[in-house]
Parts: C-alpha cells; sequence; structure tokens
C-alpha cells in the first residue's frame, strides 16, 4: 500500500462522520431556490453539489482545499493531486512515494499504441486521448472488484487504484498522441526522473530548459480542478455515481472539456492573438488594439478569454500565467500583446455593456506561453488541459465513492408542466 493510500484511509472515518452529523443536524435546511429562468440557464447558480476539492468565489477565484491558487504555484502537479485527494500538502518523503508509485504504473499496454495507430490519421488529438483511456477500460480493478460484490464501503480503493493508474500512463499517451498526430517521429521512452512533468516533456520530445518544466508544471497544476459543475467534472461524477469504473467516467468527461466553450477556448484565445499580430505586422499601438476590439464585438463575435460564468473578477489562474510571463518571456511578441489586452480589453467590454465580467479567465494567458515555449499545434492543448484536469476527477470520484454518494437523478420537467405552475 502506498502512504498516499495510506493516509487516505485514516482520514475517510472522519469524513463519513462528519457527513451523517452534517445530515443530522442540517438536512433539511435549503440551500438554493431553483426559478424557471435557472432552469432555462443551464442551472447555473444552483447550489445542487458537494465539492470538498475546490471551490471557485465570483471574488476571489479559485481555492484548493481552502488554499488560495496564487499560494499554490510552486507545486508540482502530483503535490496538488495529493492535496486534493487527502486535503493537506505531503511531506517530501510522501511526495517521492506518489511519485515512484505513478513512475511505477506507467507502463501503457501494447494494444493501446496498435488501437491509436489504427485511427485516422487526421484524428483530432483529444479523441485520440479519450479512446486511449476508454481502451484501457479491461485494466479497471473496481470493475472487477464490483463483480465479486465488495462492500460498498471499500468501493474507494479500487477506484484509487484505477485513477492511480489512467494518471500514471497520461504522460506517455498524451507525448505518444503529440509524436504521432504531427509527424514528431517515434514514440520516446521515458527517462529515469520520477517527475510526471519532465517525463512528458522527455517523451514529447523536447530539449527543454528549466523555464520550460517550470512552465509545464504550472499548466498541470493550474488546470486541476474547478469545483464539481464544470461540463468535464460533472459529466465524469455523473457517470461514476452509475458505479462505471473510472476509465468510463474519465473518458466521458473529458469528451465534455473537448467542446468549444470549455477546453478548446484556450486556443481559440490564441488564435485572436496570432490574428491580432498578423492583421498589424506585430504589435499594435493601444488605439488600434481597442479598435481592433470594438470591430470584434460590432460584428457579433466575443473576445476569447474575458468572461467566465461564476467569477468577476481577473482568474487568479491567469494571473499566475501573468506573472510566470513577465519573469520569463516578457520580451515574447504573442506575450505583449497578452498583456496589452488585458489593459484594454476589460474598458472596451465595461463600456459595450453585455459581458457580466469583463475580466480575463485562464484561456487569455495559457496559450501563449505553450506558444513561446515551442508547443505551436493548437488542436494539442486541450490535451494538455485533459492531463492537469484528470487530477481534479480522479480526486472527486474517489471522494465521491469513499463517502457512499448515490446516483445522480436531477428531475426534470416538460415545457407545459411549467406554464402551469
Amino acid at each position: 500500500m502506498g502512504k498516499l493510500k495510506e493516509n487516505l484511509s485514516k482520514k475517510i472515518p472522519d469524513w463519513r462522520y462528519s457527513y451523517r452529523q452534517l445530515l443530522d443536524e442540517k438536512g433539511d435546511h435549503v440551500t438554493s431556490t431553483v426559478t424557471v429562468e435557472k432552469a432555462y440557464s443551464g442551472m447555473k447558480g444552483i447550489k445542487g453539489m458537494i465539492c470538498d476539492t475546490s471551490s471557485v468565489t465570483a471574488e476571489k477565484g479559485l481555492h484548493v482545499r481552502g488554499r488560495h491558487i496564487l499560494d499554490l504555484v510552486d507545486l508540482k502537479p502530483e503535490e496538488i493531486l495529493y492535496l486534493l485527494l487527502i486535503g493537506d500538502l505531503p511531506s517530501k518523503d510522501d511526495l517521492i512515494d506518489l511519485q515512484k508509485e505513478l513512475k511505477d504504473k506507467s507502463q501503457v499496454p501494447q494494444y493501446v499504441w496498435d488501437v491509436l495507430s489504427s485511427m485516422p490519421k487526421d484524428s483530432h488529438p483529444m479523441a485520440m486521448f479519450n479512446t486511449a483511456i476508454l481502451s484501457m477500460q479491461k485494466e479497471s480493478q473496481f470493475a472487477e472488484a464490483y463483480d465479486l460484490v465488495i462492500s460498498k464501503g471499500d468501493y474507494w480503493e479500487t477506484t484509487l487504484e484505477d485513477g492511480l493508474n489512467i494518471i500514471a500512463k497520461l504522460p506517455a499517451i498524451g507525448a505518444a498522441i503529440y509524436r504521432m498526430r504531427f509527424d514528431k517521429g517515434d514514440r520516446l521512452n521515458a527517462g529515469d526522473s520520477i517527475d510526471w512533468s519532465e517525463n512528458f516533456l522527455q517523451m514529447m520530445g523536447f530539449d527543454y530548459s528549466d523555464d520550460m518544466l517550470k512552465m509545464m508544471q504550472l499548466y498541470l497544476m493550474l488546470h486541476c480542478d474547478h469545483e464539481g459543475g464544470n461540463v468535464s467534472t460533472f459529466s465524469a461524477l455523473t457517470v461514476n455515481s452509475a458505479l462505471s469504473d473510472p476509465y468510463y467516467s474519465l473518458s466521458a468527461g473529458l469528451n465534455g472539456l473537448a467542446g468549444p466553450l470549455h477546453g478548446l477556448a484556450n486556443q481559440n484565445n490564441l488564435k485572436f492573438v496570432l490574428d491580432i499580430i498578423e492583421n498589424y505586422k506585430g504589435v499594435p499601438s493601444d488605439d488600434e488594439l481597442k479598435k481592433f476590439s470594438w470591430d470584434r464585438l460590432n460584428s457579433g463575435k466575443v473576445i476569447p478569454g474575458y468572461g467566465h460564468a461564476v467569477l468577476r473578477c481577473p482568474d487568479p489562474r491567469f494571473t499566475a500565467f501573468m506573472d510566470f510571463g513577465k519573469k520569463h518571456i516578457n520580451d515574447s511578441e504573442v506575450f505583449e500583446v497578452v498583456k496589452k489586452l488585458f489593459e484594454i480589453v476589460p474598458d472596451v467590454l465595461k463600456e459595450h455593456g453585455k459581458a457580466r465580467n469583463p475580466w480575463p479567465n485562464v484561456d487569455a494567458a495559457s496559450g501563449s506561453l505553450l506558444y513561446h515555449y515551442g508547443i505551436k499545434e493548437f488542436q494539442f492543448y486541450t490535451v494538455l488541459f485533459s492531463m492537469s484536469r484528470a487530477l481534479g476527477i480522479v480526486s472527486q470520484m474517489v471522494i465521491a465513492r469513499a463517502m457512499g454518494m448515490p446516483l445522480t437523478r436531477p428531475k426534470s420537467l416538460t415545457f407545459d408542466a411549467l406554464k402551469n405552475l
């Protein structure tokens, strides 16, 4: 048993006790009021889910286990995974133990490569990524244990094993897809490092600098979790509530991440930035950029990377990327446009009057960093997002099974039923 599982097993009894106590004391309290308007607006703002791994406030943004995301920017993805699952930061020994466990579980079955090789050469990287995960379902320890009729209280253990097995293989799968899909050559094996992000860069084939490694660690950390109501996490948890194993569940969630309103947004923002540079043959003046923004809005288009369903402040993940960029790539032409957009676009959107939140989200800066360091294949960006978000989704699935959360089954109403209210 790894230290993570051992430490988690010590936490769960207290969590279960607190859960039962909460239901006894406040089980009949109202958390949210549902209006017809909210029912027709994607259920935005309806407080009907439980998520202990992270929370997002309109005024301050993302907190992971009560810690603001800007206080976590120096952590590795493995440390964030431990924090998401346990609620505490790992000791040095705990981190090394988790890294070694992931390294030991990182071997990808040959049949996965066979499946990916059989797909059309122009398949979308996300279709390849999700297919690879789903193809490994036969490896599920949860499915095997469920067939043996294990105790419901033990579901979390094999959910964790499946989750760690998947996470361990994502760098190899992601890197292989990058090389296969974009004609970078044969697959590369990982080196001796036990660092999840470093292995990923090695297998992608980059001769990376320390700065590039820090950028990748930051990217794979910042996208890890964002409450339970976002499309990818909500989809995965809903599927998992039916006791579908983590392979089915994670694949389902990441299919949602492939949507233009979710995980594809970062590449759309970078395209917007590059269009600006092409249009002005370089970095435009403030007046030119303001006019470009107004012309886009007046033509009925949005400015990608700005606005968020929950936030009413600059996304702190955007701030983290900006801080990194100012320190390491401040002379980049692409990053210079990103900075100028931040100075100009919020005021334009306020004057325009239709944006509830005129501030940048994480997508407004993330693509510029990837582009600067040589990852210029836009379609691959959502795979990177998925690798990170898998950390949060797996953590939430494990906790849901540990707490014995029931099948997700909200009630729906017809149009006629609403008319007769």
